[in-house]
């Protein structure tokens, strides 16, 4: 192995603003050797997560940054091809963070252990509609926003990878769901193949006054993946007793300064309450959402859409539109043939 080439995307140096692919550094190295302990993967799907943004910076934050000059962190499905580890063997396949690159040596743990992937699973699967994003939608609302039936749960980033399933999950559980996304083609998709009641186009609409009209009592669950304008303006529309799940905060990941909300106050006014998490806590409760996801994947009540790139090279561009919103649902690269 050591004769072929593994491509790798290393950190060039940290963005101030929005990321662009100047901010990445191809290289080209030898395949490793895996040591004793140790196996080597062929890396085929790639994801690309909003956290990037975060871990390029040198910020503290719930996992450590990415060091100059290291190869990116990413989370990928891969193929064993060689193996001096007695737990993995050549031909099965692997979830982990193996990074940019073409290939990685693994020994199987890390912050976020390897595990393996089940036959008959498609390979984008774990890092879509079965991998952390539906655990962070399952986990977030079932556990920190508290849905009950009959309630107005309200998403932002609705028609990405975790927003997507965040409402069809709350609609399953019984709720009234809207979904806030950018462009008339994305809400359409969320009112008709996934059966949100409505959805707001924040492109085209005044987001806060759309809130109003659709939810006259208040919102009761907030999912929010945006932050910024959009989070203020949910913060103006609660019920008594709402609670606001903090996921994420893609409007400001790439912003010198970060927007909103300026009107916390009203978590006080109406007795509601705005919790952050991170999926990493729930995964030894992973079995337990699964157990309820894979049978609404297989019958086809839950959908998902995957947005996948061809190439390896393409990964900084594609990282790119995902902070812009020129895809729909999870974004893959593919790195090598399946």
């Amino acid at each position: 192995m050591a004769s072929q080439v593994n491509r790798q995307w290393l950190l060039k140096d940290r963005p101030s603003g929005m990321v662009d692919p100047s901010h990445f550094e191809w290289s080209e190295v030898d395949v490793p050797e895996p040591g004793d302990g140790e196996f080597l993967v062929r890396n085929l799907y790639l994801s690309l997560d909003p956290a990037m943004r975060t871990w390029m910076t040198a910020m503290r934050s719930y996992i450590p940054p990415v060091e100059i000059g290291e190869v990116m962190r990413g989370a990928c499905v891969g193929e064993v091809l060689e193996s001096r580890h007695e737990g993995y063997r050549r031909g099965e396949r692997v979830l982990g963070t193996f990074g940019w690159q073409d290939y990685a040596l693994s020994d199987g743990g890390g912050a976020i252990p390897v595990t393996k992937v089940p036959d008959g699973i498609a390979p984008t699967m774990p890092l879509s509609v079965l991998g952390i994003t539906s655990l962070t939608a399952y986990f977030g609302l079932k556990e920190i926003g508290k849905p009950k039936e009959g309630e107005t749960v309200v998403v932002s980033g609705a028609a990405g990878a975790t927003g997507s399933v965040a409402g069809q999950l709350a609609k399953r559980w019984g709720c009234r769901v809207i979904g806030i996304a950018g462009g008339a083609e994305k809400c359409e998709w969320l009112t008709g193949e996934l059966g949100f009641d409505a959805a707001i186009d924040y492109k085209a609409d005044n987001v806060n006054e759309r809130l109003r009209e659709l939810c006259p009592k208040g919102l009761d669950v907030f999912f929010d993946n945006v932050g910024g304008d959009i989070l203020e303006a949910a913060l103006g529309n609660l019920a008594w007793h709402a609670r606001i799940v903090l996921c994420g905060a893609i409007a400001n990941y790439n912003a010198d300064v970060p927007r909103g909300p300026r009107n916390y106050m009203n978590l006080l006014v109406r007795r509601s309450r705005m919790e952050g998490f991170v999926v990493f806590d729930y995964f030894p409760r992973s079995d337990q959402a699964m157990a309820e996801l894979v049978p609404m994947v297989t019958d086809g009540t839950l959908r998902h859409r995957e947005d996948i790139r061809d190439g390896l090279e393409r990964a900084p561009e594609a990282l790119v539109d995902l902070y812009t919103g020129a895809n729909t649902g999870k974004l893959l690269v593919k790195i090598a043939p399946d």
